[in-house]
């Protein structure tokens, strides 16, 4: 498993109100996407992104960052050989993705991501 992507998540009590930081003040102007929970932006001179969350609409926890990996089985598979707890599971998203959640030994969790073709 290869880590491909990393996006921070931010927690946000609302999406819209959050805009004029996060697109216009930070130069965040793309909206990629935004489902409501979730929006992320992007920035159209240099590409860095940033997400926006207000709840996961299907998982118990909101997490600190969104890694894309190569193989999101072989990452799952790895995560439960080496004990760390999985506070969601591999799930079938339906808007694309297979995706589950590792919380770290730290306490963070993280969405561990692969975007299906």
């Amino acid at each position: 498993m290869r880590v491909i992507g990393v996006i921070t998540d931010v927690q946000v009590p609302d999406i819209a109100s959050a805009h004029g930081f996060y697109a216009d003040y930070l130069g965040m102007g793309t909206e990629e996407f935004n489902m409501g929970w979730v929006a992320r932006y992007t920035s159209p001179e240099t590409g860095a992104h940033i997400q926006l969350v207000t709840h996961d609409a299907t998982a118990p926890h909101n997490p600190v960052a969104t890694l894309k990996v190569d193989d999101v089985e072989a990452a799952l598979a790895q995560a439960q050989q080496r004990g760390y707890e999985i506070v969601h599971p591999l799930t079938a998203e339906p808007w694309g993705v297979r995706r589950f959640f590792v919380r770290a030994p730290d306490g963070n969790v993280f969405n561990i991501v692969q975007h299906r073709d």
